[in-house]
């Protein structure tokens, strides 16, 4: 079992920044990659950003591509979502999510995560 605990969202206005995290704990030697995802009300859930967890790769979707960055600390087992320039559409709740399957996977399909945190609202303001 994996646990995920998300902190850092917020109500800001636009053009404004926030850092998301994403503390793990439990069995996280066996988490492979880590992804952001986030979803508005009536809108499915999309993927947001994405990392293998030993290698550092990153992904990031198009709609966020240049504003948004994943990083990650393995000693404290975190995962950072630096959001930057933030626009009214970005307004969703947040959710990290854990991925502990060997070998490839989609990294943007929310099929590919085995745990998911509870989300942290993210709300921007025109």
């Amino acid at each position: 079992q994996v646990q995920l605990v998300e902190s850092g969202g917020g109500s800001v206005q636009a053009g404004g920044s926030l850092r998301l995290s994403c503390a793990a704990s439990g069995r996280t030697f066996s988490m492979y990659g880590m992804g952001w995802f986030r979803q508005a009300p009536g809108k499915e859930r999309e993927f947001v950003a994405g990392i293998k967890w030993n290698v550092g790769r990153t992904y990031t979707s198009d709609s966020v591509k240049g504003r948004f960055t994943i990083s990650r600390d393995n000693a404290k087992n975190t995962v950072y979502l630096q959001m930057n320039s933030l626009k009214p559409e970005d307004t969703a709740l947040y959710y990290c999510a854990a991925n502990t399957r060997p070998g490839s996977y989609d990294y943007t399909s929310s099929h590919s995560y085995d745990y998911w945190g509870q989300g942290t609202q993210v709300t921007v303001s025109d």
